[in-house]
């Protein structure tokens, strides 16, 4: 088979390292890829972006399947036009992906099929949203409509905060165009999940639990990141939340798909908060989290090939997935800086110390070397029959490796 991956990270350089493991994968295109799937096995870098060069290529060079990675392709619509042409792809459509790409949607969703999540007010006036801000309770979060690279949530300690948030929102237009529309929510105490999953419009299979490091700076502080750490499973997710979760949160979500035609037919990342109260859902992705992928799908023993088909071919219903008996623990090395300003264009050394899991995200080639291209720069994946021994792994491995200006935490899969 030929697969073709669509986008640059370490999410999808964790895909294509998993598929490339399959027997009945010869070939894998990754558009544009990155510095760790040029080198990957089985892997090429194509450099095309557009949906309808992307669309030739496919056709010119019979590629069998496509997947897609980040959520600005699936929001723009690029599985309605490949179905369009009768092209195998695992992704929802772009009224699915509105899931992701449109926090007032979600939460309508939410509430419409009766899912816990935190209470909301959706305003496209700024004087109304003043207005309700002077009477809320602090902290509060507010959040762009639409998306901003993980980057359009703000949790805010007071009305004066609040309001210049809304200035950078609504009237500097930070985010061109998706804080125009913001969500303002109740701010929920609590623990963290993340619940990787594939859909195929019928079935929901949930992966194996993660939590996620967002903030820069070891205990949790500093600004808020794309995530500068994970280990799996998660913890907090015991038997009783895992049985919430699947009741309360998954199994309404999936009829929510059905009772409103979503063609769905891909990942779905469910986004909880853990807390006295119960689980609470803080939002859905219409695809798989980074870096929670490059912490889950280590752990995974299914072939992930034959789980993608499955979900094509509407045949969840009778997947199992099996996991190793095992742990892991994923950190991320970040350019200095991030996640404000910070330089690039330097070598990364080392990484030919480290045989597996070495997940390339903010780096490319350059005459037969791995520079420094972006912010978050990388992650190393430990595994282990303890948390510990995965967290020991992961660190060890991380310390193989440098590059100028090169940052991560040391705390990764502490709880606080």
């Amino acid at each position: 088979m030929k697969v073709l991956i669509i986008g640059n990270g370490g999410r999808e350089h964790a895909m294509c390292l998993k598929i490339s493991e399959s027997d009945k994968v010869d070939k894998i295109f990754c558009a544009p890829g990155n510095g760790g799937t040029f080198f990957q096995d089985k892997c090429e870098n194509i450099n095309i972006v557009d949906i309808d060069k992307l669309i030739e290529f496919v056709k010119e060079n019979k590629v069998d399947l496509t997947v897609v990675g980040p959520e600005q392709t699936l929001t723009e619509g690029i599985v309605d036009k490949f179905k369009a042409e009768n092209l195998r792809i695992l992704g929802p459509s772009k009224k699915a992906a509105a899931l992701e790409g449109s926090k007032s949607y979600s939460k309508e969703f939410m509430k419409k099929y009766g899912i816990k999540t935190a209470d909301y007010a959706v305003f496209e006036d700024i004087e109304k949203a003043k207005s309700y801000l002077k009477t809320s309770k602090y902290p509060i979060v507010i959040k762009a409509d639409g998306l901003a690279a993980g980057k359009g949530v703000a949790i805010v300690e007071s009305e004066e905060d609040a309001f210049n948030i809304l200035e950078e929102f609504m009237i500097k237009d930070k985010f061109k165009g998706s804080g125009k529309k913001i969500v303002v929510e109740e701010f929920l105490e609590g623990v963290e999940a993340s619940i990787l999953s594939i859909c195929d419009g019928e079935t929901i299979i949930p992966f194996m639990s993660s939590k996620d490091h967002k903030n820069i700076f070891d205990e949790n502080k500093g600004p808020n990141t794309g995530g500068m750490g994970t280990i799996s499973p998660n913890p907090y997710c015991t038997k009783e939340v895992l049985d919430s979760f699947n009741e309360e949160i998954l199994k309404p979500t999936l009829k929510g798909i059905k009772e409103e035609n979503l063609d769905f037919i891909g990942f779905i990342f469910f986004g909880l908060m853990i807390n006295e109260k119960g689980v609470y859902l803080l939002e859905y992705n219409a695809r798989l989290g980074d870096p929670e992928t490059q912490v889950v799908l280590p752990l995974m023993e299914s072939d992930f090939l034959d789980l993608i088909e499955n979900a094509l071919d509407k045949n969840l219903k009778n997947t199992n997935i099996t996991w190793k008996d095992e742990k892991s623990c994923c950190i991320v090395a970040a350019s200095y800086g991030y996640p404000l300003s910070y330089n690039v264009g330097y070598e990364i050394k080392g990484l030919e110390k480290i045989k597996n899991n070495v997940f390339i995200a903010g780096a490319k080639e350059k005459q037969g070397k791995v520079v420094t291209t972006g912010g978050r720069v990388l992650g190393v994946t430990g595994c282990g029959k303890t948390l510990e021994d995965a967290i020991k792994k992961a660190y060890e491995n991380i310390g193989k490796i440098n590059f100028t200006g090169m940052y991560y935490r040391k705390d990764i899969g502490k709880i606080y």
